[in-house]
């Protein structure tokens, strides 16, 4: 019999799945403090899906979750890949980039999902959609507990149509990308959808987006949500996997430092404003994921020479209210807010 989400979480928290920052250690880590560890696998291999997997079972006994990124159907328009590439090449010159070669990436879902099965993970969230139907009911038959990401009313009760346990609601102030995946882009304020949705749903709601503050947590969970997801606010923690600039950026940011921007991949996402948001304001850019695959040479080449000017800081919206220190002592600060007040 498939387990209740709560039977997941001795804190009602949910570590973000940040691809990139994700690092068995630090996935490791906050489960290990009580909250649901989780790894951000939407970027990597089915085999690179298995490793990290393995590397964090042997870090912990604690339940966590991976995270896909559902496939985008995006054709390839050589022309427009082609302006944006072009687009790219001054900062790429200021980083001893004056050409580079791009491999168009490519999706192992449906292989990574078979992964997650033989490795018994027990919960499976997705991000950019919902998983056709095939593929859920091939989950559920293998008892995996299964997290849709909304940003809308309506992408919510889609999720739970579809047969999603629970949904994770993501506020406008989230850092990082949106996960929306009806047609129009959604902005919506987490505490404003938390509300509009919270008594049409009959599935845990998780209440995500830029979640900083202790009075947050008891705020959305006194509000019906079932827990909080927060990412920003264990970015700069000692085990976090983001590297030391991007540690900084946030450590530094100030109020109403962050920005939405396609820049970087394509897809809208939030980040701390920078030299590489700026100059691409006006440029043309390539749709998901080709714009990812097109700055991703810069955005190593700025890590290699030590320029966050023109890295993906990704941060959300109370970026200025996070601070360092290490898991345990974020994770356990956040749970006695909700459970004191």
């Amino acid at each position: 019999m498939q387990r209740t989400f709560s039977h997941f979480l001795k804190y009602p928290i949910v570590q973000a799945p940040m691809a990139g920052v994700t690092t068995p250690e630090f996935v490791a880590a906050c489960s290990e403090a009580g909250a649901l560890g989780s790894i951000g696998a939407g970027y990597l291999s089915a085999d690179a899906t298995r490793d990290i997997i393995q590397q964090t079972k042997q870090l912990t006994d604690q339940p966590f979750q991976v995270n896909l990124f559902v496939p985008e159907k995006t054709a390839v328009d050589e022309k427009q890949i082609e302006k944006a590439y072009q687009a790219l090449q001054p900062i790429g010159k200021q980083l001893g980039l004056p050409e580079w070669d791009t491999t168009l990436s490519s999706s192992e879902f449906d292989e990574q999902v078979q992964v997650l099965i033989e490795e018994r993970v027990p919960i499976c969230s997705f991000t950019f959609g919902l998983p056709e139907r095939a593929i859920i009911q091939k989950l559920k038959q293998h008892e995996i507990f299964l997290i849709g990401t909304a940003t809308t009313v309506e992408e919510a009760l889609l999720a739970e149509q579809a047969g999603m346990d629970a949904v994770v609601l993501q506020g406008s102030e989230a850092g990082g990308h949106r996960g929306s995946f009806s047609e129009e882009l959604s902005m919506i304020p987490l505490d404003k959808l938390l509300e509009e949705t919270v008594d049409l749903l009959q599935i845990p709601i998780i209440a995500a987006g830029g979640i900083a503050l202790q009075s947050q947590v008891h705020n959305l969970l006194s509000n019906g949500a079932a827990a909080v997801q927060v990412g920003t606010a264990l970015l700069a923690t000692n085990e976090s996997g983001a590297n030391s600039f991007h540690k900084e950026a946030v450590l530094q940011a100030r109020e109403n430092s962050t920005v939405l921007t396609t820049a970087f991949s394509g897809k809208m996402a939030r980040g701390i404003r920078n030299s590489f948001i700026n100059q691409m304001e006006e440029a043309p850019i390539a749709p998901y994921p080709y714009q990812n695959d097109l700055t991703k040479p810069i955005r190593s080449a700025a890590l290699k020479e030590g320029k966050p000017a023109y890295m993906s800081l990704w941060a959300g919206e109370n970026v200025h209210h996070c601070r360092g220190g290490n898991v345990k002592e974020v994770i356990k600060t956040l749970y006695l807010s909700a459970s004191l007040n």
